[in-house]
C-alpha cells in the first residue's frame, strides 16, 4: 500500500510559505549544478514548450538536472494535448462511426463521441498532474505566499 494523503511540499515552497522551521528538512539531498538540456526524444512540438518555460524555471531553482525527464513528460503532455485539441476543433466533438452487419458489411452511421476526446482528456490529466510538481498551474502557484517581498528577485534567492 502507497503512502496516505497529499503528496509533501517540496522544500523551496515550505520556505516560500514560511513554514515552521522544525517542519523543513534542512538536510534534502540538493541536485548538482548540471546543465539542464531537454532529451532527445522530446518531439518538435514539446521542445516548443520546453523552451517557452524552461530558463525562468531553471532561474527559479524549480527546474534541475534531476527533473528533466518529469518536465520533459509535461512538455510531451502539453504537445499531445494541442494535437488533440486540433482534431477535435477540426472534426468536432461528435462523429460519423460505420456500422457494419455481421457479414461486415456497412449498414449506415451512428453518431458518437470523437475518440481523439479520449487523447484530450488524457493529456489534460498528464498535464495536471505534472504541471502541478513544478507550480505550472493557478491553484499550485495560489497557495504561495513570500512574506514582505515586493520583488521576484527576493523569491528567486529563496529558492537558490
Amino acid at each position: 500500500m502507497g503512502k496516505r494523503g497529499p503528496a509533501p511540499k517540496p522544500t523551496a515552497l515550505r520556505v516560500l510559505h514560511g513554514d515552521r522551521k522544525d517542519r523543513i528538512n534542512t538536510a534534502e539531498p540538493q541536485p548538482a549544478e548540471l546543465d539542464v538540456e531537454p532529451p532527445a526524444w522530446l518531439s518538435e512540438q514539446a521542445l516548443e514548450v520546453w523552451h517557452a518555460l524552461a530558463d525562468d524555471l531553471i532561474a527559479k531553482g524549480v527546474l534541475t538536472a534531476w527533473d528533466t525527464e518529469a518536465y520533459a513528460n509535461w512538455c510531451d503532455a502539453v504537445a499531445r494535448r494541442r494535437d488533440a485539441a486540433q482534431h477535435v476543433a477540426d472534426e468536432g466533438a461528435v462523429v460519423e462511426h460505420p456500422v457494419y452487419n455481421k457479414n461486415g458489411d456497412l449498414t449506415g452511421h451512428r453518431l458518437g463521441k470523437n475518440a481523439w476526446l479520449l487523447a484530450l482528456d488524457a493529456a489534460d490529466a498528464q498535464v495536471q498532474r505534472y504541471g502541478a510538481r513544478f507550480g505550472l498551474t493557478p491553484s499550485d502557484r495560489a497557495q504561495l505566499k513570500i512574506g514582505g517581498q515586493t520583488d521576484p528577485a527576493g523569491a528567486e534567492r529563496l529558492l537558490s
